[in-house]
């Protein structure tokens, strides 16, 4: 595809070296996470016998993955966990989309661990970490580490330990200075004195939603401030009048993100919800510039990125998800209401 869309149907690694060098800002991505769904495709990722293969195959791709980054880029990463389990780890995608029987392993899939050197059946694999680490020694700078926290996760049945209801998203960056706008995603604040509280009267709004910023509803009313009772939008009235803006009680964005998991309509289980990416493209990007997915799945973060008025690269080895999903969900995007892109891809 051609304009301010593009998406490649192959292998993540074989995709990252056709894009331009420098030319992405900014990467929010997902990867399969080890050990938990089988997609049916030949290379896929996630499948590997043991937790230090695919931390090899993520960080040779990412590697690849930086090379494509602009010097002042920044890659979002989320990451889910994995028990070890002797019974067989992962649903197919069969079961998966189809809704049946999901959760239950496949036979035959069961990890090579009997001489691990640390893992045993029941234990926590610790993933994510292990990948921020190897991640971090390969060159990366580790920024941030967000906690996901869903309000709504999936009930477990186990009886001897909690049900896991958070994943880890952790803001990497090729250098020490890069590009970072903290306003974009700035969070609503009740002003108690503390030197952190910023006080903004201009206040910047995603385009899918009136009175949000940082992907939380700001109040009707502020009830500790005077005048109160007026909205963010009625900037414009008050300026126009000659009347000073109403600041708002606003802070730095906390590294706890409360966002409930969302099912896509053509899926049967929750993929990335719309509101992470929205807070990663915000914060790490200007209008017109280059977002990349190299997991695209159900092209979640193109969908946000274009109606942010970003460009989009996603990558994504299964074709039925291509021609199915993605696609479909991107051209459907109103071009008008996704904006005019400055520098569009060239026609090849």
């Amino acid at each position: 595809m051609t304009g301010d869309i593009k998406i490649f149907n192959e292998d993540w690694m074989t995709a990252l070296v056709q894009i331009e060098t420098g030319s992405v800002q900014c990467c929010v991505t997902s990867p399969p996470y080890w050990g938990l769904r089988d997609y049916g495709m030949e290379g896929q990722l996630g499948l590997e016998k043991t937790p230090e293969e695919y931390i090899r195959k993520l960080v040779e791709g990412f590697s690849l993955l930086r090379n494509a980054l602009a010097e002042n880029g920044v890659l979002w990463l989320n990451l889910g966990d994995s028990y070890v389990s002797g019974k067989g780890r992962y649903s197919s995608i069969e079961q998966t989309i189809s809704g049946k029987n999901r959760g239950e392993p496949i036979e035959d899939n069961i990890p090579d661990l009997r001489n691990h050197e640390y893992l045993k059946n029941k234990d926590l694999a610790m993933i994510p970490a292990r990948v921020a680490i190897a991640l971090q020694r390969d060159g990366w700078w580790l920024r941030s580490e967000i906690v996901w926290n869903k309000p709504n996760p999936m009930p477990e049945s186990v009886k001897d330990r909690p049900t896991k209801s958070h994943e880890m998203i952790y803001l990497l960056t090729k250098n020490a200075r890069y590009y970072y706008d903290a306003e974009a995603i700035y969070e609503p604040a009740n002003y108690d004195g503390r030197k952190d509280t910023i006080f903004k009267g201009s206040l910047k709004y995603d385009q899918d939603t009136l009175h949000r910023v940082g992907g939380e509803r700001w109040p009707k009313k502020m009830k500790n401030l005077e005048p109160h009772g007026q909205q963010p939008n009625t900037m414009h009235k008050r300026r126009a009048q000659g009347l000073p803006d109403i600041k708002y009680p606003a802070r730095n964005k906390r590294d706890v993100w409360s966002i409930n998991t969302k099912c896509y309509r053509e899926m049967h289980f929750a993929t990335f919800p719309e509101e992470i990416p929205r807070l990663c493209i915000a914060a790490g990007s200007k209008e017109g510039q280059i977002i990349l997915d190299p997991f695209a799945g159900s092209g979640t973060t193109g969908d946000v990125a274009l109606r942010m008025k970003r460009r989009f690269i996603g990558i994504e080895l299964n074709s039925t998800y291509v021609n199915t999903l993605i696609e479909p969900r991107l051209n459907n995007i109103d071009p008008l209401f996704r904006g005019n892109a400055q520098n569009r891809f060239k026609e090849e």
